[in-house]
């Protein structure tokens, strides 16, 4: 098992379920803007967000920014993570300003002394620190050792840094080690994995945007967690980090490590169909939203509900299903557990659902 950090009001790794995480891509001396994406990204289920620190003045913002979220949320405040590079300074600012986490790489920090002064800072203040490698910072050393980046060594300068705040008397360490390259991130956390027990940070880094980068992501990510491997998450797309967000969440539930409260099952129809099946999916799929995050809310068993778009293999391929619909001309045979309970027309199906899983609760 992983090491177990604090941080903030949360845990990451040992026995903590996996984390969503995500970063703010407004200015962080924008305070204002700064909050309203907090917000809507906690509103989205994220878990911790990380906030870019390059500049003094985005680290007395910081300070701001933490206060305003304790004072709308208290102990249910999101943990606020320092992105810091370069400069130590604005490290030890950002943790004097109430920062639930750093994120660093040693290596960019410059002076042993300079990455020692976070370490005993952080460590002071009882906050972990975050190693980030990425394969576009590797040291010369080990790229001239490898002949380019590669997976070992990734895990290599991964294990090195970590070891150095563990050679100045710091513990609670989290390790990230990011490629854009789906196979070489899987790699080089297979070989991390092996050797450490530091809590994983995962993720594809510059994964890209829309279909491709959710694509990325979720075979990436989703590959190292049905291996046993990271504790918390981030999706890396280009644009509204809230759509990281919901692609998290997703990635989670489909490996089994997030219970949504709703599953819905659809079949990708075929010439058999005679409904508009997508249009009775999406319809269905927005009149369970505040059903399903009540059910999370409460702690309601995951129910799964299946759209079926006919009558041939519906109940039988879908049996397993709490609910669900298996649809013929114009109409459908609402069915539970395989067993087919009474037919509506299509018009009326996605009501129908409804009404049967609300009563269900």
């Amino acid at each position: 098992m992983k090491r177990k950090v604090r941080c903030g009001n949360m845990y990451i790794g040992g026995d903590a379920p996996v984390s969503i995480q995500s970063m703010l891509t407004v200015d962080t001396s924008d305070v204002v803007a700064a909050i309203r994406q907090i917000e809507e990204l906690k509103d989205a289920g994220c878990d911790v967000v990380r906030l870019a620190v390059p500049s003094m003045e985005a680290a007395d913002a910081f300070g701001k920014i933490k206060r305003e979220t304790v004072l709308r949320h208290g102990e249910k405040a999101m943990p606020l993570v320092a992105d810091i590079h370069f400069d130590y300074r604005l490290a030890l600012a950002s943790i004097e300003n109430g920062a639930d986490k750093i994120r660093i790489n040693p290596g960019n920090i410059g002076e042993i002394s300079h990455v020692k002064a976070i370490a005993d800072a952080a460590k002071e203040r009882g906050i972990p620190i975050r190693v980030g490698i990425n394969s576009g910072s590797l040291e010369k050393d080990i790229l001239k050792k490898y002949g380019k980046v590669t997976a070992e060594g990734l895990s290599e300068s991964a294990i090195r840094n970590a070891r150095l705040l563990e050679d100045m008397d710091f513990q609670d360490i989290v390790v990230s080690i990011k490629s854009s390259d789906v196979c070489m991130n899987f790699d080089a956390h297979k070989i991390l994995d092996a050797k450490t027990d530091y809590p994983l940070h995962i993720g594809i880094t510059e994964a890209g945007m829309g279909e491709s980068g959710v694509i990325k992501s979720a075979v990436g990510i989703g590959a190292l967690l049905l291996a046993g491997i990271g504790n918390t998450i981030r999706v890396s797309l280009t644009g509204d980090p809230v759509k990281e967000i919901l692609c998290a969440k997703e990635i989670l539930e489909s490996v089994g490590l997030r219970n949504s409260g709703i599953n819905i099952i659809s079949c990708p129809t075929c010439g058999r169909a005679k409904v508009n099946l997508e249009k009775i999916v999406l319809e269905l799929s927005e009149k369970l939203k505040e059903v399903k995050a009540q059910r999370v809310k409460e702690g309601q068993p995951r129910i799964s509900i299946a759209v079926m778009g006919c009558i041939v293999n519906g109940p039988g391929e879908a049996k397993e299903a709490d609910i669900g619909v298996a649809c013929g001309d114009g109409k459908g045979a609402i069915f539970s557990k395989g067993e087919i309970i009474k037919t509506v027309s299509e018009d009326a199906i996605s009501d129908e659902l409804l009404r049967i899983i609300v009563e269900m609760e």
